[in-house]
């Protein structure tokens, strides 16, 4: 396997990093929390929706009994904006393994009104605490190694607008679904990636929220232009990651009437698929 020693040469640590402190939730009162928005994490011109999960994530696992976000389901209801927000949660059910809670993230709008963004129904766990039997069918997505592979800094033109999240992470996408961006689009829905966090903090939970939905979505491959607002993404969180690279594979089969599924797989180092996604989003049509 590759090392990501490309990544950065000082490495930050998980709870001691970029994604930690923009991801960072300060408790206002009983399940309210206070969140300031980055726009490190924004792309042309939106936040990114696995970047806001995080933050969402994270708020939840302060207010549920248990940690580890097993299960995430999130509606994108208005567009998120840089700067200060609002999260309240409630607690569903708690149990010995499982708990579920709910959240909502507020803004307020340019009448000082307040407008809820997004709203998430999650279950937590312990995911250490998980039995280690596995049976499956699933195998690891084929990628080139990283030095055949291409990043940001070698696309042809720079992105319109704000590509601030892609200073943040670290991308080496297969050349197979790099077509979009020669402007010969392959028409398959696929996109896949080593993945990390630019400073080389090694994935957790948390941060697998955010690298379902940190690709370039896979219409550009199908020969769409503009970005792909998400209206509704579910991430199941398998196990905990293993330091070093992730691979993420994402698939798109069916664009019908405006709307298009990506379905996503994280798998660590140790070739373990650690998350799983899928996500209704709305494509752009000329």
């Amino acid at each position: 396997m590759p090392e990501a020693a490309s990544v950065q040469a000082v490495r930050a640590t998980i709870g001691d990093s970029e994604f930690d402190r923009d991801t960072a939730v300060t408790p206002r009162g009983a399940g309210v929390y206070d969140a300031d928005l980055s726009a490190g994490w924004t792309i042309i011109t939106a936040v990114n929706g696995g970047y806001l999960l995080a933050v969402l994530g994270r708020a939840l696992a302060d207010a549920l009994p248990h940690s580890d976000p097993f299960t995430v389901s999130a509606h994108y209801l208005t567009a998120s904006q840089p700067g200060p927000a609002v999260i309240r949660t409630d607690v569903v059910r708690t149990g010995r393994t499982l708990s579920t809670g709910q959240a909502s993230l507020f803004q307020y709008d340019d009448e000082g009104r307040e407008v809820e963004r997004i709203r998430v129904l999650a279950s937590y766990g312990d995911l250490d605490a998980l039995p280690d039997d596995v049976r499956t069918t699933a195998v690891p997505p084929v990628i080139p190694p990283m030095d055949q592979c291409f990043g940001p800094q070698d696309a042809p033109a720079p992105i319109p607008g704000s590509s601030a999240i892609t200073d943040r992470l670290f991308l080496k996408l297969d050349p197979a679904t790099l077509g979009w961006a020669l402007g010969a689009p392959s028409g398959k829905g696929e996109m896949r990636s080593w993945f990390g966090l630019a400073d080389g903090r090694d994935a957790d939970p948390l941060s697998l929220l955010l690298a379902v939905d940190a690709l370039p979505p896979t219409a550009f491959e199908i020969g769409l232009s503009g970005w792909v607002p998400t209206v509704e993404l579910t991430v199941h969180v398998r196990c905990r990651p293993a330091p070093g690279p992730l691979r993420v594979s994402i698939t798109t089969r069916n664009l019908a009437g405006g709307f298009l599924e990506e379905d996503a797989e994280v798998w660590d180092s140790a070739d373990r698929l650690v998350a799983q996604s899928r996500q209704l989003a709305r494509a752009r049509l000329a």
